[in-house]
Protein backbone atom coordinates (compact mmCIF):
# COMPACT_ATOMS: atom_id res chain seq x y z
CA UNK A 1 0.00 0.00 0.00
CA UNK A 2 1.45 3.41 -0.89
CA UNK A 3 2.24 5.95 1.81
CA UNK A 4 -0.74 8.18 2.43
CA UNK A 5 -0.30 11.92 3.01
CA UNK A 6 -2.49 11.51 6.08
CA UNK A 7 -3.83 9.05 8.61
CA UNK A 8 -7.54 8.27 8.89
CA UNK A 9 -8.87 7.84 12.43
CA UNK A 10 -12.35 6.59 13.36
CA UNK A 11 -14.00 8.69 16.09
CA UNK A 12 -17.72 7.86 15.65
CA UNK A 13 -19.54 7.94 19.01
CA UNK A 14 -16.24 8.64 20.77
CA UNK A 15 -15.53 12.36 20.31
CA UNK A 16 -13.69 13.65 23.36
CA UNK A 17 -13.92 17.22 24.69
CA UNK A 18 -10.38 17.85 23.41
CA UNK A 19 -11.22 16.62 19.93
CA UNK A 20 -14.47 18.63 19.88
CA UNK A 21 -12.47 21.76 20.73
CA UNK A 22 -9.87 20.92 18.07
CA UNK A 23 -12.60 20.43 15.45
CA UNK A 24 -14.33 23.68 16.43
CA UNK A 25 -11.03 25.52 16.05
CA UNK A 26 -10.28 23.72 12.75
CA UNK A 27 -13.60 24.80 11.22
CA UNK A 28 -13.27 28.38 12.49
CA UNK A 29 -9.68 28.69 11.25
CA UNK A 30 -10.71 27.44 7.80
CA UNK A 31 -13.90 29.54 7.72
CA UNK A 32 -16.01 26.41 7.29
CA UNK A 33 -18.24 26.77 10.38
CA UNK A 34 -17.41 30.09 12.04
CA UNK A 35 -20.28 29.89 14.55
CA UNK A 36 -18.83 28.19 17.65
CA UNK A 37 -22.16 26.72 18.82
CA UNK A 38 -22.89 25.17 15.40
CA UNK A 39 -19.32 23.86 15.21
CA UNK A 40 -19.54 22.32 18.69
CA UNK A 41 -22.79 20.55 17.74
CA UNK A 42 -21.27 19.32 14.46
CA UNK A 43 -18.16 18.06 16.26
CA UNK A 44 -20.35 15.54 18.11
CA UNK A 45 -21.31 14.13 14.69
CA UNK A 46 -17.71 13.33 13.67
CA UNK A 47 -17.29 9.90 12.08
CA UNK A 48 -13.60 10.12 11.30
CA UNK A 49 -10.77 12.60 11.09
CA UNK A 50 -7.69 12.87 8.91
CA UNK A 51 -4.34 13.89 10.36
CA UNK A 52 -1.40 15.06 8.29
CA UNK A 53 2.03 13.51 8.64
CA UNK A 54 2.81 16.16 11.28
CA UNK A 55 -0.26 15.14 13.33
CA UNK A 56 -2.29 18.23 12.48
CA UNK A 57 -5.98 17.94 11.73
CA UNK A 58 -6.50 18.20 7.94
CA UNK A 59 -9.97 16.70 7.44
CA UNK A 60 -13.16 15.56 9.07
CA UNK A 61 -16.22 13.57 8.05
CA UNK A 62 -19.50 13.99 9.94
CA UNK A 63 -22.86 12.26 9.80
CA UNK A 64 -26.31 12.82 11.18
CA UNK A 65 -29.45 10.75 10.75
CA UNK A 66 -31.86 12.11 8.13
CA UNK A 67 -35.02 10.96 6.43
CA UNK A 68 -34.99 12.15 2.86
CA UNK A 69 -38.60 12.72 1.70
CA UNK A 70 -38.04 10.80 -1.56
CA UNK A 71 -36.70 7.73 0.28
CA UNK A 72 -38.63 7.90 3.56
CA UNK A 73 -35.94 5.70 5.06
CA UNK A 74 -33.30 6.59 7.67
CA UNK A 75 -29.91 7.42 6.17
CA UNK A 76 -26.71 8.91 7.55
CA UNK A 77 -26.41 12.34 5.90
CA UNK A 78 -22.66 12.65 5.42
CA UNK A 79 -20.47 15.76 5.09
CA UNK A 80 -16.75 15.94 4.53
CA UNK A 81 -14.31 18.81 4.80
CA UNK A 82 -10.58 19.08 4.12
CA UNK A 83 -8.49 22.15 4.92
CA UNK A 84 -7.79 24.17 1.74
CA UNK A 85 -4.04 23.53 1.95
CA UNK A 86 -4.65 19.75 1.98
CA UNK A 87 -7.07 19.55 -0.95
CA UNK A 88 -5.88 17.97 -4.18
CA UNK A 89 -4.22 15.04 -2.38
CA UNK A 90 -6.67 12.52 -3.91
CA UNK A 91 -8.05 11.62 -0.49
CA UNK A 92 -11.73 12.51 -1.05
CA UNK A 93 -12.93 9.05 -2.08
CA UNK A 94 -10.61 6.99 0.17
CA UNK A 95 -11.68 9.13 3.15
CA UNK A 96 -15.37 8.76 2.26
CA UNK A 97 -14.95 4.99 1.85
CA UNK A 98 -13.27 4.82 5.27
CA UNK A 99 -16.13 6.81 6.85
CA UNK A 100 -18.71 4.60 5.15
CA UNK A 101 -17.01 1.50 6.55
CA UNK A 102 -17.01 3.01 10.05
CA UNK A 103 -20.73 3.77 9.82
CA UNK A 104 -21.55 0.40 8.27
CA UNK A 105 -19.66 -1.49 11.00
CA UNK A 106 -21.38 0.52 13.72
CA UNK A 107 -24.81 0.01 12.15
CA UNK A 108 -24.23 -3.74 11.66
CA UNK A 109 -23.34 -4.13 15.35
CA UNK A 110 -26.66 -2.65 16.49
CA UNK A 111 -29.46 -4.99 17.58
CA UNK A 112 -31.75 -3.15 15.12
CA UNK A 113 -29.98 -1.26 12.29
CA UNK A 114 -30.75 2.46 12.39
CA UNK A 115 -29.80 3.30 8.80
CA UNK A 116 -29.90 1.84 5.29
CA UNK A 117 -26.68 3.59 4.29
CA UNK A 118 -25.13 6.96 3.56
CA UNK A 119 -26.63 9.95 1.77
CA UNK A 120 -24.35 12.45 0.03
CA UNK A 121 -25.17 15.88 -1.33
CA UNK A 122 -22.31 16.96 -3.59
CA UNK A 123 -21.77 20.63 -2.77
CA UNK A 124 -18.41 20.86 -4.51
CA UNK A 125 -19.02 21.72 -8.19
CA UNK A 126 -15.70 20.21 -9.27
CA UNK A 127 -16.55 16.87 -7.62
CA UNK A 128 -20.06 16.90 -9.06
CA UNK A 129 -18.64 17.44 -12.55
CA UNK A 130 -16.38 14.39 -12.11
CA UNK A 131 -19.10 12.05 -10.90
CA UNK A 132 -21.31 11.65 -13.95
CA UNK A 133 -21.94 7.89 -13.84
CA UNK A 134 -25.30 6.89 -12.42
CA UNK A 135 -23.40 4.42 -10.25
CA UNK A 136 -19.89 5.44 -9.22
CA UNK A 137 -17.99 2.26 -8.37
CA UNK A 138 -15.02 3.94 -6.65
CA UNK A 139 -17.31 5.39 -3.98
CA UNK A 140 -20.02 2.74 -4.41
CA UNK A 141 -22.54 5.57 -4.73
CA UNK A 142 -25.69 5.76 -6.83
CA UNK A 143 -27.24 8.95 -8.19
CA UNK A 144 -30.84 9.42 -6.97
CA UNK A 145 -31.64 12.94 -8.20
CA UNK A 146 -31.07 16.51 -7.10
CA UNK A 147 -31.62 18.24 -3.78
CA UNK A 148 -33.81 21.29 -3.31
CA UNK A 149 -30.59 23.29 -3.69
CA UNK A 150 -30.03 21.73 -7.14
CA UNK A 151 -27.11 19.61 -5.91
CA UNK A 152 -26.43 16.01 -6.89
CA UNK A 153 -27.75 13.46 -4.37
CA UNK A 154 -26.10 10.07 -4.09
CA UNK A 155 -26.61 7.11 -1.81
CA UNK A 156 -24.54 4.15 -0.86
CA UNK A 157 -26.42 1.32 0.79
CA UNK A 158 -24.96 -0.92 3.46
CA UNK A 159 -24.46 -4.58 2.65
CA UNK A 160 -27.74 -6.44 3.19
CA UNK A 161 -29.68 -3.27 4.12
CA UNK A 162 -33.40 -3.96 4.42
CA UNK A 163 -36.17 -1.42 4.08
CA UNK A 164 -37.57 -0.30 7.40
CA UNK A 165 -41.19 0.60 8.10
CA UNK A 166 -42.17 3.72 6.20
CA UNK A 167 -40.87 6.77 8.07
CA UNK A 168 -43.13 9.80 8.40
CA UNK A 169 -42.14 12.82 6.33
CA UNK A 170 -40.08 15.34 8.29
Amino acid sequence: MPDLPCEFVAVWKGVTEDLAAELTDFWARNRAIPDADRAAARARQAVCIARGTDGSLVGVGTAVMRILPRLRQPMYYYRQFFSPDFRGQKQTVPFFNFAREVLESYNAALKQPESLGVLLELENAMLASRYVLAHEPTANSTFIGYSQKGLQLRVTYFEGAKLQPLSPLP
